[in-house]
């Protein structure tokens, strides 16, 4: 079994990127591959509380994250940086997440066999 890890940087209701990417994320862990995230950047809000996009017309983003666990994704990493810079803490998060500071970042991907950028 390969350890693929996925990396979104990308904020939510962005574009069909995003949809696209948990997608491919969905199909990969359905084939009982091990399948790790990590936010990045304005990825970090894809994890926020209160999100409510259905106003705008979006699909919920966030309510497939929490569909991970029913496909065993359950290693979500985030970056400290990314989270301060954008004055989050974990609590504004609707999924547990562990975090990783920027300098070990390098370290954590590769520890992975397959890394998606998106």
């Amino acid at each position: 079994m390969k350890r693929y890890l996925f990396v979104l940087r990308k904020p939510p209701h962005s574009g069909a990127q995003v949809q696209e990417m948990l997608d491919i994320i969905l199909t990969t862990a359905a084939f009982d591959q091990h399948v790790s995230i990590l936010l990045l950047d304005d990825g970090v809000f894809q994890l926020k509380n209160g999100q409510n996009p259905e106003i705008a017309g979006m699909k919920d983003t966030a309510a497939i994250f929490k569909a991970l666990e029913i496909y065993d994704v359950n290693d979500i990493y985030t970056e400290v940086e990314s989270l301060q810079e954008r004055g989050l803490k974990l609590g504004d998060l609707c999924l547990p997440v562990q975090e990783f500071y920027r300098k070990d970042i390098a370290g954590l991907m590769k520890r992975f066999d397959v890394v998606f950028a998106g």
